[in-house]
């Protein structure tokens, strides 16, 4: 089973280099990667074509511009040759060698598997070493997309013909199409899938989501429209309860696994 891993830049010379190690430095070899660049002035064409030759022929990327995250993460799909996808962004790296092997042991031990996810840790940019907050995605149920919980999206992969059939991130949202795309996959498709308890990645704490009350606004209005364009109801006084379980993150972090 081949597996690409799709990694989405703009301007990311300052962390791309980790991202592109640590999938360099995976296990499992059936492994493609996927790097969509947008266009980057600062360095990164560089980076990226420094690291291609490490791949032996296993890295395929562009740099041209594009509409925005989700037309990137559209693009890096289609030009994905791998029965299974996954997205693994500029700023996050994965600090175990065995994800990628996880990943295909779980697809290959159960054929009519459809997707798997995990857990993610987040990190400041100044200690990679220390998890600021732990994202478990084991008590996730299709239920809880109503309050606005989903499983850790950079941990989704699956198979590439999903995409093909149900459709790919919609460009129409700024934030919240990963919200969408897993609602439509896992509740309105019902895709059979596993949780992996395995922290998949480490991620850098920022982003759109958490950029300012403004850009939450915009998340929670999203998150409405995402449920209810598919058939769930919500409303934002709900979607509010779950920064409360986000405080428990924080202060209940795990250990290494």
């Amino acid at each position: 089973m081949k597996i690409s891993v799709i990694t989405i830049a703009y301007n990311s010379a300052a962390t791309l280099r980790d991202t592109v190690e640590s999938v360099l430095r995976q296990e499992y070899k059936d492994l493609e990667y996927v790097v969509v660049d947008g266009g980057s002035t600062d360095g990164t064409v560089d980076i990226i074509r420094e690291y291609e030759p490490q791949f032996g022929g296993r890295m395929r990327w562009v740099s041209e511009p594009d509409r925005g995250l989700y037309d990137a993460m559209n693009k890096g799909i289609r030009m994905a040759t791998g029965d299974v996808v996954g997205i693994v962004n500029s700023d996050d790296f994965f600090h175990r060698t065995d994800i990628i092997g996880k990943v295909a042991e779980a697809f290959a031990e159960d054929a009519t598997l459809e997707a798997v996810y995990g857990d993610v840790r987040f990190v400041n940019d100044d200690n990679l070493d220390r998890t600021v907050r732990y994202y478990s995605s084991k008590h996730w149920a299709p239920w809880r997309f109503r309050f606005g919980f989903m499983p850790a999206h950079p941990s989704f992969y699956t198979y590439r013909h999903n995409f093909e059939r149900y459709g790919y991130y919609r460009e129409d949202y700024y934030i919240a199409s990963d919200y969408e795309l897993l609602i439509r996959f896992l509740h309105t498709q019902r895709l059979k899938t596993r949780y992996l308890p395995l922290d998949f990645l480490k991620m850098r704490k920022g982003g759109r989501s958490t950029a300012g009350w403004k850009s939450r606004l915009v998340l929670n209005r999203e998150t409405v429209r995402a449920c209810r364009e598919n058939g769930i109801w919500t409303c934002s006084p709900l979607l509010y309860l779950r920064y409360f379980v986000k405080i428990g993150e924080l202060i209940f972090t795990k250990k290494e696994k």
